[in-house]
């Protein structure tokens, strides 16, 4: 006859759960639930103090010989590593004359042009040279190496999936065996696919990432403010997201690029959702107000939202603010955990209960 389960003495309860730990299990009921618990933190950093520091930096170590690249992170504080939890971006310095020597990872980078002119990526033996408001991909585990043949520093935004492939456990390096990979053509990518709408009717473009790897400032200033003059979004205002030419889909699997117009005197509405985002203030100024701080930005500064934090931007001035970004978007969706939501109170405004003061 089996034995009816009933009450235990405390002393058998408490021997319960010191076997269930020493067998290496864990009573699911004892305090762990499903709920969010946030690590990421709203931050921002300052161009006029992060600046000085990676052109000092030049001083510090060189990228052919000391370190693989030079770089200085933006780290949030409230993680141990990465900008978001899935991403990370950092500062990349690059003087006259330099290598960044070619190599090949898994992680997924894209690179954000901030100040100079002279330098060239090379992608897959694809040499695209960098301007001030370019957009390069570098996508998962296709060669690449920066060099610089001008006369002045380049300093550009890394941004890379690093945290989230590191969750993965699938994270991969190869270092390519001389400092540059050979050149079989000067910005090909951009000949072949910057029309956006026409293609190669001969090329296979089923590959999970834009065939095209170098989106020029020019074009994308110009599509804009064409936007810009058409339609807007109550809570970003004048977006747009970088798409790859073959599918309109993101350029990477991992990573939308955005670029986004605040109007003078537009103030958008707040939001949030499950994507968190790295901006780069390219132009103007302004503030946004995250979880109800107040973030004041000006040209060059750099800010991070994390996933599920209410935001809205504002540009208090007479002349366009222009915002940068890389989110985690892709990933979300194609997993079925993205989701947004708009603040509903005060006019779609939050109330200010602190100013950052970093």
């Amino acid at each position: 006859m089996t034995q009816l389960l009933g009450r235990v003495s405390p002393e058998e309860e408490q021997q319960f759960y010191e076997n269930t730990e020493s067998a290496g299990l864990r009573a699911s009921w004892m305090g762990r639930r499903l709920e969010r618990k946030p690590q990421v933190e709203p931050f921002a950093w300052r161009w006029e103090q992060a600046r000085p520091l990676i052109l000092r930096s030049g001083d510090i170590v060189t990228p052919d010989r000391d370190v693989e690249r030079r770089v200085l992170t933006l780290k949030n504080p409230g993680l141990d590593y990465g900008t978001t939890h899935t991403m990370v971006s950092a500062l990349q310095l690059l003087l006259p004359g330099e290598n960044a020597p070619a190599h090949r990872h898994t992680p997924t980078a894209i690179r954000w042009v901030l100040q100079g002119t002279g330098a060239y990526t090379t992608v897959e033996g694809d040499k695209c040279y960098m301007e001030p408001g370019d957009l390069v991909l570098t996508p998962s585990w296709t060669w690449h190496d920066h060099n610089n043949e001008g006369n002045e520093p380049m300093i550009w935004l890394d941004g890379l999936d690093v945290p989230l492939v590191n969750t993965l456990d699938a994270t991969f390096f190869e270092q390519y065996p001389e400092d540059q990979q050979p050149i079989v053509g000067v910005g090909e990518s951009a000949r072949k696919y910057a029309s956006g709408t026409l293609r190669p009717a001969w090329e296979d473009t089923n590959i999970p990432y834009s065939p095209l790897w170098h989106y020029k400032w020019e074009q994308t200033h110009a599509a804009l403010r064409n936007l810009a003059q058409t339609d807007s979004s109550p809570f970003d205002d004048v977006a747009m997201e970088f798409s790859d030419p073959a599918t309109g889909g993101p350029v990477l699997r991992t990573l939308a690029c955005w670029i986004q117009m605040i109007r003078p005197n537009v103030n958008t509405r707040a939001h949030r959702h499950t994507s968190s985002a790295v901006y780069q203030v390219f132009k103007g100024q302004g503030h946004s107000v995250i979880n109800g701080q107040r973030f004041d930005w000006d040209e060059g500064d750099f800010l991070v939202v994390p996933s599920w934090a209410w935001h809205e931007h504002a540009n208090d001035t007479d002349d366009e603010a222009i915002l940068f970004s890389i989110q985690d978007i892709p990933v979300m969706k194609s997993l079925s955990l993205y989701r947004e939501e708009p603040y509903t109170e005060n006019a779609g405004h939050q109330p200010i209960t602190s100013v950052f003061e970093g």
